[in-house]
């Protein structure tokens, strides 16, 4: 298997382009689905918080899959299974366009799911492999930055065309971008793969994926209360025991699908459970503000697209200031202020509201921005600090399973939080409902501040590897 020493030039060159190829399509189907939700709620004739199914099953898709992604690039190959993914993704792009209702239009959301579920992860395993621990920084932010474009243009060019052109268009964007995207797979996609890879651990897949699934339909048939308590107490019950029932049965495994073992090394266990409860109270931010926007404040979709681009504009500035400020602070100190700060604008926008000043939400957004690319880099970055070569397949596997999971799961406690805040209230009275808005933006804010407490558990050097920071013994000896 090819390792970063003997990566050519020309596959360094053009790898983290590729791979942002896939990121930037990826990128701009979320922004522009969340910015065309009440559009498409209103051509579907159902309630907007109804269709947090139609992303919640992409994101629980990717969590599903996510965990034999590492596998199957060292069974295939990288380039083989990253080609099959972006085939899937732009086959599933163009069912979701042909869509006739909602259950028709999740299915294809799955076959999506299914596709991304490999694109990012196979793709940034290559970037592992192809790149040394203190090249990662700046390569991730190389990827990272061109893909930032995709949610850049997402809620304007998704606005402007549920403004224009029926809402089905939307998909149909990414086949262009897919069939690029499979040119450069073909031409510049290094083919890493494993020979002595062990065979799939099939028990370990279906509990953990079952478990995982079960979990979030019960979370998103209790937001809508389509169950009594009774059957829904059992839904949560069997979730739970499938998770349980793994938990067992990786402690027996010689090669299980997500390997526990690794959550003892602590910049990863943090890093992943820290990023997990940090999602759960940010994952809910892109479905709702699109209804804060165009339902509370009454602004057309491609308007609303627009009071969220400041978002990219900061992420992809803070792409470029990360590193710096990371090298600097470290990734404790950082990790516990930006956590705060993130929680805190969370909360900010439960006063926005129809007098609020276009300036001021749009000052917001890029804070938001801000705030949300350095929290990301810092924890996917500190993922990869202690982990060795050899598990890098398994802990690019956990870490992204760990974060679609939270992502999912995080839409779904916002659409719940809106719910719980409406207390049987119909949706369609506009002024309750912003005000549900609001309660649940104050909720995922505290959230979110409460998050950071699990980042006191790191050490003031944990990530200066990944980093390049050197710590101040270091310091004063270079003096």
């Amino acid at each position: 298997m090819p390792g970063t020493d003997d990566a050519p030039d020309q596959t360094k060159r053009f790898m983290p382009w590729l791979v942002a190829v896939a990121l930037f399509m990826e990128g701009l189907d979320s922004t522009i689905v969340n910015t065309a939700v009440p559009t498409m709620a209103a051509n579907l004739r159902v309630e907007p918080l109804s269709l947090k199914g139609v992303l919640t099953s992409y994101t629980l898709c990717l969590a599903v899959f996510i965990p034999i992604s590492g596998w199957m690039a060292d069974r295939f190959g990288t380039r083989r299974v990253f080609l099959w993914a972006v085939s899937l993704f732009t086959l599933g792009s163009l069912f979701c366009g042909l869509a006739l209702n909602t259950p028709m239009l999740v299915a294809a959301r799955v076959l999506q799911g299914v596709g991304g579920s490999m694109m990012t992860p196979i793709g940034r395993l290559a970037l592992v492999r192809t790149f040394p621990k203190s090249e990662m920084l700046v390569a991730m932010n190389y990827v990272v930055i061109p893909a930032l474009i995709g949610p850049l243009l997402g809620p304007l060019i998704g606005g402007l065309i549920v403004h224009w052109l029926p809402w089905r268009t939307i998909f149909f964007v990414n086949l262009p971008i897919g069939l690029l995207g499979l040119w450069l797979i073909r031409r510049h996609m290094p083919d890493y793969r494993n020979d002595a890879v062990a065979p799939l651990d099939r028990i370990g897949f279906v509990l953990f994926g079952a478990g995982i699934a079960l979990l979030s339909y019960a979370l998103e048939v209790f937001g809508e209360h389509q169950l009594p308590a009774g059957p829904l107490s059992l839904l949560f019950g069997s979730a739970v025991a499938l998770l349980l029932f793994y938990g067992w049965h990786e402690r027996r495994a010689a090669q299980p699908v997500i390997s526990l073992a690794l959550f003892r090394i602590r910049t990863f266990n943090v890093g992943v459970l820290g990023g997990i409860i940090t999602r759960l109270g940010v994952g809910g931010t892109p479905f709702l503000l699109p209804l804060l926007y165009q339902i509370g404040l009454g602004f057309e979709p491609w308007q609303a697209g627009l009071l969220t681009m400041p978002q990219a504009v900061a992420a992809i500035t803070m792409k470029v200031l990360s590193q710096h400020l990371l090298a600097r602070f470290g990734h404790r100190q950082t990790l516990i202020a930006n956590t705060v700060c993130f929680g805190l604008t969370l909360t900010v926008f439960s006063l926005v509201g129809p007098g609020t000043p276009v300036w001021l939400i749009l000052a917001l957004s890029f804070a938001q921005g801000l705030f949300s690319a350095l929290q990301f880099t810092s924890m996917n970055t500190l993922v990869y600090a202690d982990t060795s070569d050899r598990d890098a397949s398994m802990a690019n596997s956990i870490a992204l399973t760990a974060q679609m999971m939270s992502w999912s799961f995080g839409t779904a406690l916002a659409s719940l939080f809106t719910a719980f805040y409406l207390d049987g209230r119909p949706q369609s009275d506009h002024p309750v409902f912003v005000t549900a808005l609001h309660h649940s933006f104050l909720t995922m804010g505290a959230l979110t501040v409460l998050s950071s407490l699990m980042f006191w558990r790191l050490r003031p050097n944990d990530g200066n590897n990944v980093s390049n920071r050197s710590s101040p013994a270091e310091a004063a000896e270079a003096g």
